[in-house]
């Protein structure tokens, strides 16, 4: 539940700023960290990290 609120918080920082530029980069972020947790320990994950 911790995590859905911080969610909620960067949305409304980002809805009341007007900083809606930062949002793909939270998602690219996001769905990158997602990747790598997903892929780690597969025959994938040699080729995710030669990217960093």
């Amino acid at each position: 539940m911790g995590k859905l609120k911080v969610l909620g918080e960067l949305w409304e920082f980002l809805r009341v700023r007007k900083k809606y530029w930062i949002a793909p980069i939270v998602v690219i972020l996001l769905l990158l960290s997602v990747l790598i947790v997903l892929t780690q320990g597969s025959a994938l994950a040699p080729f995710i990290y030669t990217l960093f």
